[in-house]
Formats: structure tokens, sequence, C-alpha cells
């Protein structure tokens, strides 16, 4: 049996960790998939149950199962993925890793590609290992990169990210500061002191860029609307902004440029979409522009990031199986 995906009509694809928010998430988006078969899911706690494809039960799979697939999804607590990452990899099997275990700043980050699809895409092409990025850090990135890029920011300002995502973010496991009368009617910041744990993966990906970034918990299961303070350098507006988006991101299908206004999180949930807008400021000492990001935590910020990974990967069309349309 050969794992190279070009010798092979239909690729095949497992899911390891397949119960958990992201996993299933990942799973709704593989049962509509034409490109693929998905050959298995994992879970230990939900064996024998249905998954999103149909007449594909969860099973309780090892290392072995790896010989039946040519790409699989790592779906699993942070911390675990590096055993199956290192299997995978023994076993010639293509990896997208959907954990923080192998992202920039885990220290794990060598030989393994950073899978932000519309910074890497040729990269990801070539890749046998592939780092899903984080959510948070997805629409902090597709925001800041370009602008950096084209000298848009004002030099040594603190640029501040103030972010809000709804609860499937937690993950799934219980936890009692996220039951339902817990959070209802509530909204709070937390990870307070610049300490995130994303923060490595957007200070690898924006040198010399000073990120204040708090998080903020939202009573919603899904979607993240990121507020972004950026001060710009002298002569640069809104318009430049969305002009240096427009730019980068010309053709995709993914990442949508507003001209005016800003997204809110109906405009993206339960899709694979990202919205940018960029609003001018009046009343402050220096130009300062905000930039307002939404996606879903569960789409772009997660499982459907890695289904463009996974495309690239085997020659497909970056953005099949996606759900990108309005």
């Amino acid at each position: 049996m050969t794992n190279d995906s070009s010798s092979i009509r239909t690729p095949r694809v497992g899911v390891v960790g397949g119960s958990g928010y992201t996993g299933r998430e990942l799973l709704r988006i593989l049962a509509g998939h034409r490109g693929v078969q998905t050959r298995w899911a994992t879970s230990r706690s939900e064996a024998g149950g249905p998954t999103a494809v149909r007449g594909l039960p969860y099973q309780d799979l090892g290392f072995e199962a790896l010989g039946d697939v040519d790409l699989v999804f790592l779906c699993l607590p942070h911390g675990a993925a590096v055993p199956w990452m290192e299997a995978a990899d023994a076993a010639g099997v293509r990896v997208v890793d959907l954990t923080a275990d192998h992202r920039p700043g885990s220290g794990r980050e060598e030989g393994v590609v950073y899978g932000l699809t519309e910074r890497n895409a040729s990269e990801i092409a070539r890749a046998r290992k592939v780092a899903n990025p984080g959510c948070y850090p997805t629409g902090v990135i597709l925001s800041l990169e370009p602008l950096l890029e084209d000298g848009l920011l004002a030099e040594s300002r603190t640029v501040t990210v103030a972010a809000a995502s709804g609860v499937t973010g937690a993950g799934r496991s219980p936890k009692p500061h996220l039951l339902f009368a817990e959070i209802h009617g509530d909204y709070r910041a937390y990870g307070l002191g610049n300490d995130h744990r994303h923060l490595k993966e957007m200070r690898a990906l924006l040198p010399g860029v000073p990120v204040l970034f708090v998080p903020h918990l939202l009573p919603v299961p899904r979607g993240i609307l990121e507020t972004i303070s950026v001060a710009v350098a002298p002569g640069v507006d809104a318009e430049a902004v969305r002009a240096a988006w427009t730019r980068r991101y010309a053709g995709s299908g993914v990442v949508e440029v507003l001209a005016e206004g800003a997204p809110a999180l109906r405009d993206v949930v339960d899709t694979d979409r990202l919205v940018l807008s960029a609003i001018d400021n009046e009343g402050l000492a220096e130009p300062t522009v905000t930039l307002v990001t939404a996606f879903d935590n569960l789409g772009k910020g997660a499982a459907g990031q890695a289904v463009q990974n996974m495309n690239l990967m085997l020659g497909l069309e970056a953005e099949e199986g996606l759900r990108c349309r309005r």
C-alpha cells in the first residue's frame, strides 16, 4: 500500500479525536466533501455512536489505523498530538495537526509548515506535516500581516486586540465556569495580563509588533469577533488598509474585505468565511484605524482551515467542500 496521494483516485482521510467540537465540525465538512473518503474517526467515549459521515461510527483506534489513510487530522487536547504526529510521520501519512503542539512558539515547529493557507499556500501544498493555526491568531495575523509587510503600521506602537469568542472555543469537556447558568447573560474578559498561550504564535508571525491581547468569553455557542486598534504611519487611513488586504487576498473565496461598515457574528457563524473591515477614527492625537474581524472559531478558526490545508496537501482546489459563499 502506498501513501502517495497522486497514485490514489480518491484520497482517504482519518480523524483522531472526532467527538470534540472541532472534530465534529470537521466531520460535518468532510461529510459533504466530494474529493476525499473519510475512512474512520476515533473516540473512546463515544465509540459505536454515529458521526456526521453517513454510515461511519466512531471507533476506538490506535496507531494501526494509520495504515488505512493518506492523511490524518489530529483533533486532540493540546499536548496529546505529539505521539500521533511521530507515528504518522513514520507511516508516511500526511498530517494536519489542529492542536497547539507544533505551532510556532511551541518548540516543536521544526519541519512543520504553518497552515495559514492565505499565507503559505505553496509550502502547504508540498508539506507532509502542517500545524493548523489557533483560532484567535488566525484573525489577528490575517488582519495585521499585510499591514506590517506594506509598512502601514506606526513603528513601536502597541496594537490592542479585544477578541471575543463563543464557548465552543473552550472545548467540549465539562467545566463548571462554562455551564449555561454561569455564562448566560454574562460577558467577561479572561487571560488578563497579556500571557494568553496564543500570544507565542502571534509574536512569531508578527515580529516586532507589540500586541496587547485581551480575550473575552461571549455567551453564545460559536463565533469570534476581534476588534483591533492600530496606530498607523503618517498618511495611512482605512482605505489604504483595505487596499492592502484586497491585494493580498484577491481571488480568495474565504476572506472578504468590506468596503464599509463592520461584520457581525451572524455573517460568519456556521461558515468557513472570514470578514475584514477597517474604520477611521476622529479626535485622536495620532492616526488610528480600527480593524474588525469576524469568523467562526470552529470554521475558519479550526475545521474549515484544516480542510483548506488538506485540499492543498492532496492537490485539490483550496476551497473544495468549504462553506464560503453567502
